[in-house]
């Protein structure tokens, strides 16, 4: 399945949450097209597909893990993607957006508050900052280089960790980056929104915590 158009990635993505999640998300748009006057949150170009190109983009990752799951951390979160969606579609879990850059932070905790998340923390802090705990899932989008991606969060991550890193079209060439014995622990699942994006998911086992 593919989602071709605003109207299919939005009734995809409903399917996935009750009504007033998907209330959420809706004023999550407006929020993002008013932010996106004042900030470059997104390319301007992308505003039309809103639905396509970024909540359905987010809102596929729950396809990929349990319905119950601990603490989910989202890296470089920017405009709220995926974390804020996840969250605003998931209220009741633990989630955890880091972003550094201010006026971002600010959108974000802004977000939080205007859609009543009160499980979704935002971390304004660079990652190298942010203190070491278990997470249960972790995320980023154009966030880092697949290889520095894992470097700097690995300590958050446990053998039951499921890291879900959409990378658009160079989710292979990413994949083939890394050090065999990773590039074992991961895979590049299709994404419904691009059939040329890739999302790379995995675990990362204990031992490959050490220097590559």
């Amino acid at each position: 399945m593919t989602l071709h158009s605003e109207e299919s990635a939005r009734a995809y993505t409903s399917g996935l949450c009750d009504d007033a999640a998907l209330a959420r998300l809706e004023r999550l748009a407006e929020l993002l097209r008013e932010e996106n006057e004042r900030q470059n949150l997104v390319a301007r170009a992308t505003i039309p597909a809103i639905w396509q190109r970024h909540i359905a983009d987010s809102a596929q990752l729950l396809r990929l893990v349990s319905h119950e799951t601990g603490t989910w951390l989202d890296l470089g979160t920017g405009a709220g993607f995926p974390g804020l969606v996840i969250a605003a579609m998931r209220p009741d879990w633990s989630i955890r957006l880091v972003e550094s850059r201010r006026r971002r932070f600010e959108w974000l905790h802004h977000c939080s508050a205007e859609l009543g998340l009160a499980h979704c923390e935002v971390v304004g802090e660079r990652l190298e900052h942010v203190a070491s705990f278990p997470a249960s899932v972790i995320s980023a989008r154009a966030f880092a280089p697949l290889p520095l991606l894992l470097d700097l969060s690995a300590r958050f991550s446990t053998a039951d960790t499921q890291w879900l890193l959409p990378k658009g079209r160079s989710a292979a060439l990413e994949l083939g980056q890394l050090p065999k014995r990773r590039q074992a622990m991961f895979h590049v699942e299709q994404s419904l929104t691009d059939p040329e994006a890739g999302i790379i998911t995995g675990r990362l086992a204990q031992e490959a915590k050490q220097a590559p």
